[in-house]
């Protein structure tokens, strides 16, 4: 008896080619993005890309089996149609696990090609096989080897393009090109592999009642199309987060740059500021070193202390406008003084400084000295009048006039000889000229006994809201009031704590004192918020959590009154420390801020792995801010980067009322300065919050009072 006839509908044949194609595409996809991804990253898109692929190429078999056409009524068993689905996503899986691999040699691409190639021709023979054709089809055994050698070719195509599309920036054409060849050749497969079945003229379909053509065609479409399409969607949707993504990258970078640039530059002339001019004399100091270890005599470091005379009258005069005009000026004029090598820096106000490094003992600072001077000499036009300044120059030499770090304060020393001198000169540094030190040892052993008599206290400088202007915090400062020195610096004895082994005594009484006061306000009736400051060593005390938590307990307030504010410097000079000791503060409720935010590294990547709650900005970006566009701009950054990122800013130092406009224009959200209040005692806080407030009712009655009276009339 003759075979059945058998035929393809070509709608059905373009369509199994069409979604063989688009789940190569996906699959493609898929391949692109192991690239770079973290583990767990790279895992989930290989899940979803061999989903994606395995149902895709699967769907596309059924359809081409759909298009075959038998004179008798045919169905589909579910155990081996759910088993050809099952070969279809492990060998997706297993092509793109080999693709994903660092390397693709030669016998690592074919014995992927063997594995895959089985599984794709398992998919095709399990699907033909779910007809479930009595008596059984034959097999045309050539045809069948031709088959899968046909699938081992399309696997070993399809691994090398996966891994061209992982591996290179490959643009959309040479993936749509990779997705059409590899989809044909899936389709050259299937059709090979029915050539090769014959089905005898008394066949039957045993699974006539199982999956029928209509309603495994509605699954084919549900699955292949909306399975691939949605992979397709996320995948879009992902490259555009990291479009995004990349760019929102760019602006941190780009603020981090400027930020770093501000942190070493002087705002006003461009010049190196003190950090900055420390880094580059520490440099020039082991050049030196080396130097002498080469037998270079006479090499030499020369610092030149320069400051401006007569500079506080132009201000004053004539406005700060005019003073920065004078000092970009004196600027420029110094950069053209020097020699290519040397380099001039901005300590602040009218202070410059220049470090020459001399190789031989022929060069002559006073020479450089002279120059500068005749430079800073010539008048200066300003847009109200000329104006003419002179300079004192100090000279200090390293090692004749040593040691090392006390380098730049012995220039300063020799410039106030050439001001005592009457100025627009020049003087040497002599050792009559150094002061008289401290004498440290005592001062220490004062330190010891200063908590158990009484000499340590707090004084609290209010933080003023940059939107109401209501006080709700304070940071509490230390200071010392020694018996016989009087007010001694925290500039001089923190230092000396740290040195001696005593600021963790005096940081835990500042966290004592610091939620005792708070307590002390709360009897009163007013909720105060108190921030303190921590230190490196303090950081690194594992008890520190629970020091705070029991002082916190101690004395009864919430932990959110109480913030901790650590330097930016401090923070991320110790980042693993600081993550420790943050994370923990975090855990018990108490907020964290990084202080000095600016003057240190000014890193922003690291502000995401610190559960830091705020920022304050260092002084030094509000010094400018009313006559400097840049430091606007660079403030502006700071606080909206802050705020996307959840923080919230505070500006110290501000100290004139066009400062406090421009910062709350910014959106800053708090305010700390001279402007507002010095640091005062506690028993001065609330008297100042109260009559503060009283000025602020009557002021805003003031301002309403035209409004209601308008009204009225």
């Amino acid at each position: 008896m003759p075979n059945l006839p058998t035929s393809h509908d070509p709608l059905g044949v373009a369509c199994s080619l069409l979604i063989a194609a688009f789940a190569c595409h996906a699959a493609l996809d898929a391949s692109q993005r192991l690239r770079g991804a973290g583990k767990r990253l790279a895992t989930r898109w290989w899940l979803a890309g061999s989903l994606a692929m395995g149902t895709g190429l699967w769907g596309a078999n059924f359809t081409a089996l759909l298009a075959l056409t038998l004179p008798i009524p045919i169905g589909y068993g579910v155990g081996l149609t759910a088993a050809s689905w099952i070969a279809a996503v492990l060998a997706s899986a297993t092509a793109l696990f080999v693709a994903s691999r660092d390397q693709l040699a030669w016998p690592r691409l074919w014995t992927g090609a063997l594995a895959v190639g089985a599984g794709f021709a398992a998919m095709h023979f399990l699907g033909v096989s779910a007809l479930e054709i009595a008596p059984a089809i034959q097999w045309n055994r050539q045809v069948v080897i031709g088959t899968v050698v046909i699938a081992i070719c399309a696997s070993a195509t399809a691994l090398e393009a996966f891994f061209l599309a992982r591996s290179t920036r490959r643009g959309k054409g040479f993936r749509l090109a990779s997705a059409a060849v590899m989809g044909g050749l899936i389709c050259a497969m299937h059709y090979a592999g029915m050539a090769a079945a014959s089905f005898a003229g008394e066949s039957f379909c045993l699974s006539e009642d199982g999956l029928s053509t209509r309603n495994l065609g509605v699954l084919l479409a549900a699955c292949s199309v909306g399975l691939v399409g949605a992979f397709e969607l996320v995948a879009h949707l992902e490259a555009r987060m990291r479009v995004r993504t990349a760019s929102l990258s760019a602006r941190l970078r780009s603020a981090n740059d400027r930020l770093r640039q501000r942190a070493l530059r002087d705002p006003l002339t461009s010049l190196p500021n003190r950090l900055l001019f420390d880094k580059l004399m520490a440099k020039a100091l082991m050049r030196l070193a080396a130097a002498v270890a080469d037998g270079r005599d006479g090499a030499k470091v020369v610092v030149l202390y320069i400051d401006l005379d007569g500079f506080k009258p132009v201000n004053d005069a004539l406005g700060h406008a005019v003073g920065d005009l004078v000092l970009k000026e004196v600027a420029a004029r110094l950069r053209a003084s020097v020699r290519a090598g040397d380099t001039v820096a901005r300590l602040g106000a009218d202070e410059f400084v220049m470090l020459m490094e001399c190789e031989t003992a022929l060069v002559d600072p006073v020479i450089a000295a002279r120059r500068i001077v005749e430079a800073i000499g010539q008048t200066i036009a300003t847009p109200q009048r000329p104006i003419q300044i002179s300079c004192s120059v100090g000279i200090a030499t390293y090692p004749e006039h040593g040691p090392r770090e006390r380098l730049v304060a012995h220039a300063d020393a020799a410039m106030g000889e050439a001001k005592r001198a009457g100025g627009n000169t020049w003087a040497h540094f002599e050792e009559r000229l150094e002061g008289p030190r401290p004498e440290m040892l005592g001062l220490q052993n004062d330190l010891r006994f200063a908590i158990e008599q009484g000499q340590l206290e707090l004084h609290y400088q209010p933080k003023v809201d940059g939107r109401t202007g209501e006080t709700h915090g304070v940071e509490a400062l230390l200071r010392w009031i020694h018996p016989e020195h009087g007010f001694v610096s925290p500039v001089v004895f923190i230092p000396l704590a740290e040195r001696f082994g005593l600021i963790g005594k005096l940081g835990n009484w500042v966290i004592d004192e610091a939620c005792r006061q708070v307590e002390a306000w709360a009897a009163e009736g007013v909720r105060m918020n108190v921030a303190i400051n921590l230190s490196v060593h303090q950081l690194r005390e594992s008890d520190l959590v629970e020091r705070i938590e029991q002082a916190l307990l101690r004395h009864n307030i919430d932990a959110e009154q109480l913030l901790c504010e650590i330097t930016e410097s401090v923070a991320m000079g110790d980042v693993k420390a600081t993550q420790a000791a943050f994370s923990g503060l975090a855990h018990i409720g108490v907020l964290l801020s990084i202080d000095d935010f600016g003057t240190g590294y000014s890193s922003l990547s690291y502000l995401r792995r610190l559960p830091a709650r705020q920022l304050k900005l260092d002084r030094s970006f509000v010094m400018d801010l009313e006559t400097s566009s840049d430091a606007r701009a660079i403030v502006s950054a700071v606080v909206h980067l802050a705020h996307d990122l959840g923080l919230g800013v505070v500006a110290e130092g501000v100290e004139t009322a066009g400062q406090r406009d421009v910062l709350t224009g910014l959106d800053c959200d708090e305010l700390q300065g001279y402007l507002f209040a010095k640091p005062m005692r506690a028993h001065e806080v609330l008297p100042w919050i109260a009559a503060r407030s009283a000025v602020a009712a009557v002021e805003a009655a003031r301002i309403s009072a035209p409004a209601r009276a308008s009204a009225l009339g």
